[in-house]
């Protein structure tokens, strides 16, 4: 998917040559990548392949061996609150106060940021996700997709520049998923830029501008899913993987290698 209304030269997320170790393993390894303003940047590897420990440095929550991590030309170790008001947040797996209403945890989280909004404020945004008929419904009676929108909601709450999605649509069905992706780009055609990693070859050609392949903690390439099935389209590993017209599934296998891993 390209971004018709183009994006700025200048990068909401700077990461440079990023380094994180747990003892003497290293999970990331000099992995260097931008996300431009107004972007849809995917994230893509292998189970164990360092994408889980570059998000944790981006979001902040591990100190990374070596490397600099800037979201909006704030650097993440030196200003750790200051980059964190930029940042939004959905993890894969989101759990709220299951005895709360959608209303109550949307309040609590606009006043945890600070956030002036008024009642009908707050119904017109969960409205926005399509959760308005549940208002009222207590978190724990939602169903999966409507816990994934509420957690999308108070990701962008605060309407961070840069949002970080880990396995946004992972466990939902098919109408959901679509619905999901939808949003992903009303959020990006509003101004913002996010960054995914998935598991779904479909999803990162669907939605994402560029993606990044990383495994065994080091970058392998970057393009757009079109520049990547046409630059490796006649390799070998690609063309052995493939079962008639290659796909962005085959080309990341091909790069990766088609083993299990844990």
């Amino acid at each position: 998917m390209t971004n018709d209304a183009g994006t700025s030269s200048a990068a909401i997320l700077d990461v440079e040559q990023l380094v994180v170790t747990y003892g003497t393993r290293t999970a990331v390894d000099g992995v260097t990548f931008q996300v431009k303003r107004g972007e849809i940047f995917g994230l893509l590897g292998p189970n164990g392949a360092g994408k889980t420990s570059t998000l944790s440095a981006i979001e902040g929550l591990l100190k990374p061996h070596a490397g600099t991590v800037r979201v909006d030309d704030i650097d993440i170790q030196h200003d750790p609150i200051e980059a964190k008001t930029h940042l939004g947040v959905q993890l894969q797996a989101s759990s709220f106060q299951s005895e709360l209403t959608i209303e109550e945890i949307a309040r609590l989280y606009a006043g945890l940021y600070g956030l002036r909004i008024t009642k009908n404020g707050i119904a017109d945004r969960i409205r926005d996700v399509g959760l308005g008929d549940e208002l009222g419904k207590r978190y724990k009676s939602l169903s999966g997709g409507q816990q994934q929108r509420l957690s999308l909601l108070i990701a962008v709450i605060h309407q961070p520049a840069l949002l970080l999605l880990d396995e946004p649509t992972s466990g939902l069905d098919p109408q959901s998923r679509r619905q999901l992706w939808t949003r992903i780009e009303n959020l990006r055609t509003g101004g913002g830029s996010i960054l995914l990693t998935t598991h779904s070859m479909e999803e990162a050609q669907a939605v994402c501008d560029r993606v990044a392949i990383i495994d065994h903690g080091k970058l392998i390439t970057v393009d757009t899913p079109a520049g990547l099935i046409a630059t490796h389209r006649d390799d070998p590993r690609v063309v052995n993987v493939a079962r008639g017209e290659v796909t962005l599934e085959d080309v990341f296998i091909g790069l990766t290698g088609s083993e299990i891993r844990g």
